[in-house]
């Protein structure tokens, strides 16, 4: 897994447990607790799929965090951290 790309979610994934596997040059979350328990939580509650790794999309400009997110500032925080980080 050592050259498979993480999603700005994977620390989340990781804090909470998720079993991680590469998926397509991606590390993903394949499992939390087990198939019986998040299959109850999302038919009881909700499920979320991080869909960070399917697409692509490029927003320019001095405003462009304030476009994609707005007053959402925990959002900015993580996508700015998540674009200074080095590239491949």
């Amino acid at each position: 897994m050592s050259n498979s790309q993480k999603t700005p979610l994977y620390e989340d994934h990781v804090k909470l447990g998720a079993r991680m596997v590469d998926f397509a040059g991606w590390i993903m979350p394949v499992q939390y607790e087990g198939l019986k328990e998040e299959h109850f939580a999302t038919r009881t509650n909700v499920g979320l799929f991080d869909v960070s790794h399917m697409g692509e999309i490029r927003v320019k400009g001095p405003k462009a965090l304030d476009v994609l997110y707005g007053r959402d500032d925990r959002a900015r925080d993580r996508t700015e951290d998540f674009l200074s980080r080095p590239r491949r």
